[in-house]
């Protein structure tokens, strides 16, 4: 894929990851020192965390993934896009790199990949920072997103008129994007076989009991408890049509001790205000230091 044309707003190191089934995962790992790690949703990729790599990667290890169908991972068209695969996938990737102590950042399907990796490996992860997100239980779906779950109309909105992640360039963020933002956020999506994930994510979201993704959103939702003594900070885009502060509510309710932090922003708070939120991460994490490793 050419990244010619934003090379200058995302220009990282590609490494790739083998996974078991032979597909390639692509990831960024940039800097040295204390491990931030940061999963984005749907339907972003690395290209979303441009702004923390860069301002992090100076004092911290940064590695973030691109889910597979997702950025510049493969996109397969004969794959299960389900939660319980995205989790494995993030768990190789720390093995691979023998990544602990970590700092998990996560936005909308990253919250559930992301703490479902934590429930699975709670040993390694110390710190958490939360943006518009959820990795719990919930019957509240948007009426736009909810259409593109429908069998055959979705599919066609979706893959075929780019109804997703397009539509997200300019329903996502308070102030609109620049159109090189915009054109880095569509890049990886430019036809059907390449939009396959975004679809794919929209009908994993397990509304249904039976939903084959339901029981693993259920363990993370019950295990969630783990982290409730673990330093969290919360940074919220009040304008998120999608997770809206009924969600923020959820998280009040899982983590009271938790540093909340209410922004005027949209979904794509990241793009509204990174600065504030950069200085609202730096401060979390000095605040809750790491202490140091115990030498082997």
């Amino acid at each position: 894929m050419d990244l010619s044309d934003i090379k200058e707003l995302y220009p990282f190191e590609s490494n790739f990851l083998e996974l078991q089934d032979g597909m390639k995962m692509h990831y960024l790992d940039e800097g040295e020192g204390e491990v931030l790690i940061m999963l984005h949703g749907n339907p972003t990729w690395s290209f979303f965390y441009r702004n923390l790599v860069k301002q992090f990667s100076k004092t911290h290890r940064v590695i973030v993934p691109d889910h597979i169908g997702c950025g510049l991972s493969d996109k397969p068209q004969k794959f299960d896009y389900v939660l319980k695969n995205h989790i494995k996938h993030v768990l190789a990737l720390i093995d691979h790199l023998k990544l602990e102590r970590i700092t998990l950042v996560v936005h909308d399907w990253g919250g559930a990949i992301g703490f479902g990796t934590a429930t699975e490996r709670p040993e390694l992860f110390e710190r958490f920072v939360v943006f518009n997100t959820a990795a719990f239980i919930s019957k509240d779906i948007p009426f736009r997103i909810n259409l593109c779950r429908l069998p055959g109309v979705g599919k066609l909105a979706v893959r075929g008129l780019n109804a997703f992640a397009g539509a997200a360039t300019f329903m996502t963020s308070v102030n609109p994007l620049p159109e090189k933002v915009k054109l880095g956020f569509i890049l990886p999506y430019d036809n059907w076989e390449n939009r396959i994930a975004t679809h794919e994510f929209v009908k994993d979201i397990p509304l249904e009991k039976n939903h084959v993704s339901r029981e693993t959103l259920e363990k993370i939702d019950s295990n969630l408890k783990k982290f409730k003594d673990k330093p969290m900070l919360v940074c919220w885009g009040r304008h998120d049509w999608c997770f809206h502060e009924g969600f923020l509510d959820v998280w009040k309710q899982r983590f009271p001790e938790a540093d909340f932090n209410l922004l005027e922003a949209g979904h794509y708070l990241l793009e509204d205000k990174k600065d504030e939120i950069c200085v609202l991460i730096e401060r979390f994490l000095k605040k809750n230091k790491l202490a140091k490793a115990a030498k082997a």
